[in-house]
């Protein structure tokens, strides 16, 4: 199988010959193997790990991303940043530790952002809001 892992920015992985793969989506682990079945799914933060022809492990920390399947021999993933490596240990102690701080990071970010546009939204009502004292009508 042909195995292409992919940023906005680069093509981090672009490996022919792999025997097993190896990902995890929000219903948990799954594998893969030669002639599986299309597949679409949307990654977690996690490491994926596949096994080359020579019967080496390689690691991938991916911050989340989509996976494709396709005629049973192209894996394609997509993701806004992965980290290979060869040391699974380095991988998920590091840089899962960091996908997983950005990950809380934009949340609190959303939230943040959300709160501020309903603040701006109460306000526009409150000063178009008809039984208002004391003006608010400039003609």
């Amino acid at each position: 199988m042909r195995l292409r892992i992919t940023t906005p920015l680069a093509v981090v992985v672009d490996e022919d010959g792999v025997l097993t793969f190896r990902g995890e989506d929000a219903s948990g682990s799954f594998g893969i193997l030669p002639r599986h079945a299309d597949f679409l799914t949307s990654l977690a933060v996690s490491v994926v790990t596949w096994q080359s022809r020579d019967f080496t492990r390689h690691y991938c920390a991916v911050q989340r991303g989509m996976l494709s399947v396709t005629g049973g021999r192209e894996i394609a993933i997509t993701t806004r940043e992965a980290v290979p490596g060869d040391d699974l240990a380095t991988l998920d102690a590091s840089v899962l530790a960091g996908f997983r701080a950005d990950v809380e990071l934009q949340r609190t970010e959303h939230v943040e952002s959300t709160r501020l546009h309903l603040n701006a939204i109460r306000q526009i009502m409150r000063h178009l809001r008809p039984d208002r004292r004391g003006g608010g009508n400039f003609a």
